[in-house]
């Protein structure tokens, strides 16, 4: 059996070139990443952050670590 992370939430910056991805893993814990994609290039988005091995309990804790970890994030997410 495959096992895949789901995604709870996907915030874009401007231009939607550069997102960040808040999931959930199988096993309950959630993650985030911040993904790039080229508009010019087919491969589709790809991992700039490097944060996908954080592992946190609930949706509000990953949140507030991935405002930490990615400058933009904050203004744009509007709670």
């Amino acid at each position: 059996m495959v096992y895949t992370n789901k995604v709870i939430r996907s915030v874009n910056l401007d231009g939607e070139t550069i997102c960040v991805d808040i999931f959930l893993r199988p096993e309950g814990t959630y993650g985030f990443d911040q993904f790039r994609r080229d508009p010019d290039d087919g491969r589709g988005w790809y991992s700039t952050g490097h944060h996908g091995e954080a592992s946190l309990v609930t949706f509000d804790e990953v949140l507030a670590k991935a405002k930490t970890k990615v400058s933009w994030l904050s203004d744009a997410i509007s709670e």
